[in-house]
C-alpha cells in the first residue's frame, strides 16, 4: 500500500449510459394502475420512464453497453480495465453477482476481479467510494464502476402497486476511474453512512433466505416480492439528509454552497430535488435533474445523469461536482469532485 505521503486521488476519465429504447410514459400507467399523469407528476415530477425489452436487455448487458460508452469517451479498451465495481439492487441472478457477468459480456481476462455492491440508491456513490480507495493507495490504475437496474420487471403493475410502481425505470450509467493528470483535480473526498434501523421503511421482503424454503413462502406471500416504501418517512429523511451530507463534503474541502458548480443528486423525487436546492440556496443552473425522462433508476440514476451532464456540456474543467445520493437502508452518501 502506497504511503500517505503518495496517496493519489482518482478522476472520472470517461463517462456512458445506455437507457432502454421503450418509452413508458405517464399516460400508459393510467388505466393499468387507476391513475393519472397529473397525479403522477404532481408527486413526483416524472412524465415518462424506460422499461426493458425481455430478450434484448439485461442488467449486466445494459452495464455493458454504458461501459463500452465510458471506456471510448476515456480512450481506452476493457482490457485496460483492472477491477470491475457493479452497483445494482436488480441482478440478473440471485447468484453469482452482475459484476462477473459484465466481465464476460466485456470480454475482459478472466484476471480482473469484479465486485458487486449492494446499497440500492446510495449504491453508486459506495461503488464511487471503493474505487476512489483503491485509485489513492496506488493498488489498481484504471477502475470501471457501473451502476444498471432493471426495476419494471419486479414492479406491482396493479393499483396495489400504483404508489411506488410509477416511479421506477431502467437503465445504466458507468464512470472510469483512472489517477488525476492534474493537481488538486478529481475526487477530492466521499462520505458514506447508513442506519439500518429504517431498513423496513423501502425493501422487498422476499424471498428472504431466513425461510425453511424461501421459494414455497415467496409464492405464499407474493405481496411481499413487490416493493414496500413508507413514502412520507423516506420523504422526511431525505430532505434532511440530503443537505447534511453535500455539506459535509463542501466543509471538508473548505467550501461554500455557492461554490458547486452543478450538483447531481440521485434521481428519487422531484420534489426532494427541489427542497434540497432550495435549502442550498442552488440556482435552477447548478442542480441537474433528469427524472421527468427516466424515473428513479436507484444505482444507475446518478451515472446516467452525470453522463447526460458531461454530454451536454453542463461540466467543464476546473468545476466543482457534488454528487449526492439517500434511500433504502436507510443510507446516504456524496462525493465532491474537482473536474
Amino acid at each position: 500500500m502506497a504511503s500517505p505521503t503518495t496517496l493519489r486521488h482518482a478522476e472520472i476519465a470517461g463517462t456512458g449510459h445506455y437507457v432502454p429504447a421503450r418509452v413508458v410514459k405517464n399516460a400508459d400507467l393510467e388505466q393499468l394502475l387507476n391513475t393519472s399523469d397529473a397525479w403522477i407528476q404532481e408527486r413526483t415530477g416524472i412524465q415518462e420512464r424506460r422499461w426493458f425489452e425481455e430478450g434484448k436487455d439485461t442488467t449486466a448487458g445494459m452495464g455493458a453497453e454504458a461501459s463500452r460508452r465510458a471506456l471510448a469517451a476515456a480512450g481506452l479498451q476493457a482490457d485496460d480495465v483492472q477491477l470491475i465495481i457493479f452497483a445494482t439492487l436488480s441482478p440478473d441472478y440471485f447468484f453469482p453477482g452482475s459484476g462477473v457477468l459484465l466481465q464476460r459480456e466485456l470480454g475482459m481476462s478472466g484476471a480482473v476481479p469484479a465486485l458487486d455492491v449492494r446499497n440500492q440508491c446510495s449504491g453508486f456513490i459506495y461503488a464511487l467510494s471503493v474505487a476512489d480507495q483503491f485509485i489513492r493507495t496506488g493498488m489498481y490504475d484504471t477502475v470501471l464502476v457501473v451502476g444498471s437496474e432493471i426495476h419494471s420487471s419486479g414492479l406491482d403493475k396493479t393499483p396495489n402497486g400504483r404508489a411506488v410502481s410509477v416511479i421506477f425505470g431502467d437503465g445504466a450509467g458507468a464512470v472510469v476511474l483512472r489517477p488525476a493528470r492534474q493537481e488538486g483535480h478529481g475526487i477530492l473526498s466521499t462520505h458514506l453512512h447508513a442506519q439500518g434501523e429504517f431498513a423496513e421503511e423501502l425493501m422487498v421482503q422476499e424471498p428472504g433466505s431466513n425461510r425453511e424454503n424461501r421459494t414455497a413462502y415467496a409464492l405464499e406471500h407474493q405481496a411481499d416480492m413487490y416493493p414496500h416504501m413508507n413514502g412520507q418517512n423516506v420523504f422526511k429523511h431525505a430532505v434532511v439528509r440530503f443537505p447534511q451530507v453535500i455539506k459535509e463534503a463542501l466543509d471538508q474541502n473548505g467550501y461554500q454552497p455557492q461554490d458547486i458548480d452543478l450538483l447531481i443528486p440521485h434521481q428519487a423525487n422531484l420534489r426532494i430535488t427541489q427542497y434540497v436546492q432550495q435549502k442550498m440556496g442552488l440556482g435552477d443552473d447548478k442542480v441537474f435533474s433528469n427524472i421527468q425522462r427516466y424515473g428513479n433508476t436507484t444505482a444507475a440514476s446518478i451515472p446516467i445523469a452525470l453522463s447526460e451532464a458531461v454530454q451536454q456540456g453542463r461540466i467543464q474543467s476546473g468545476d466543482l461536482v457534488c454528487l449526492a445520493a439517500f434511500g433504502s437502508g436507510f443510507t446516504w452518501a456524496s462525493a465532491l469532485i474537482k473536474w
